[in-house]
């Protein structure tokens, strides 16, 4: 069994850069595999506007470009919607179908790699990219969203286009206010080079899954019983919670390295917003690679305090929620399929 307390991966700046290619959760999505809704038509519609984005930003082969003395300016196209309505899967199609040179990233992500290595070493890691792909996109840090307008204001103009995707609450859906317009303010450099499009619809991660589930003990040791040995690691969660404070979110794919499946014990609530975030990213990071994860002790329900839920944090812990709700549904649909972090 893997001792993830006994991990602490040291740091790798030029590692951020290295391997910005879709997650192992959607190495295998395209367009074709998106499922709209009937429903929402707002679903068909986003998907067919950012395969024709992506058709638009491919670049010319090499030797046409000979006689062109500059490129072309960038251009965005902002994606916005609630949780689990298939933004990310959209993100990576539009990944797969590009045939230029592209990366795709998480929002922290970016903010982590501008931190590690400058903001004018960032921009020129990116420079001559034909795609950029930005998955929530964070509006409630004034500081983080400077830094991105920055960032963007910089690499666009040099021909570098953007897709970049948003939650919006659930509680907003259906009401006319959803995000486009905060993003159109607060990115006030580059706003004009975006177009923006919405995405309707309720979370299907928690589709037969109540907000409330974890997993029983007799449910845990049958999941347990069928796990790889040399590839799982468990923990509980309050140990979980006090390693994590001692490693920085960019290096928890390095944590998660060679493992295979992750049970965190007796879940309880967490009282101090620091922990509480270090939480929401490892989760985040766990979904990203596809593991399988399964959690016991508290309801998710009482996981994170009320006032973090409404809070200015609100929208991560609402995605933390949800996609908890689908890693335990998975488990439950499929607890022998396990996958190995590379």
């Amino acid at each position: 069994m893997i001792d993830l307390l006994a991990r602490n991966p040291a740091p790798d700046p030029s590692a951020l850069t290295a391997e910005l290619s879709p997650s192992a959760r959607f190495q295998d999505v395209r367009f074709s595999t998106y499922r709209p809704s009937p429903e929402y038509a707002s679903q068909a519609a986003a998907r067919d506007s950012l395969q024709l984005f992506v058709e638009t930003v491919q670049q010319k082969p090499s030797g046409l470009r000979l006689f062109r003395r500059r490129r072309q300016e960038g251009r965005g196209l902002y994606l916005d919607g609630g949780f689990g309505v298939g933004k990310t899967h959209l993100l990576a199609s539009a990944y797969h179908a590009s045939d230029g040179t592209r990366a795709i990233m998480g929002f922290q992500d970016l903010m982590y790699l501008i931190g590690a290595l400058g903001m004018n070493r960032a921009v020129d890691a990116f420079r001559g990219h034909d795609l950029l792909l930005i998955d929530e996109f964070e509006l409630d840090d004034p500081g983080n969203t400077h830094m991105a307008n920055t960032f963007l204001g910089q690499l666009m103009p040099g021909g570098t286009s953007v897709i970049a995707t948003s939650n919006t609450e659930p509680g907003a859906l259906g009401q006319g206010r959803f995000n486009a317009g905060d993003f159109q303010r607060q990115i006030q450099g580059i706003a004009q080079r975006f177009e923006t499009h919405r995405l309707d619809g309720p979370d299907f991660r928690q589709r037969g899954t109540r907000p409330g589930d974890v997993l029983s003990g007799p449910e845990y040791a049958v999941w347990e019983a069928v796990q790889k040995p040399d590839t799982l690691a468990v923990l509980t969660h309050r140990n979980l919670n006090r390693h994590l404070l001692k490693i920085h979110p960019s290096r928890f794919a390095g944590l998660l390295s060679g493992v295979g499946a992750v049970g965190v014990l007796e879940l309880v609530p967490m009282t101090d917003q620091n922990v509480a975030l270090r939480f929401v990213h490892f989760i985040d990071k766990l979904y990203d690679l596809g593991l399988p994860a399964v959690l016991t002790g508290t309801p998710l329900g009482g996981l994170f305090d009320a006032s973090y839920r409404h809070g200015a944090y609100a929208k991560k812990y609402s995605r933390c929620l949800s996609r908890l709700s689908e890693l335990l549904r998975e488990s439950r649909q499929a607890p022998h399929a396990e996958k190995t972090s590379v």
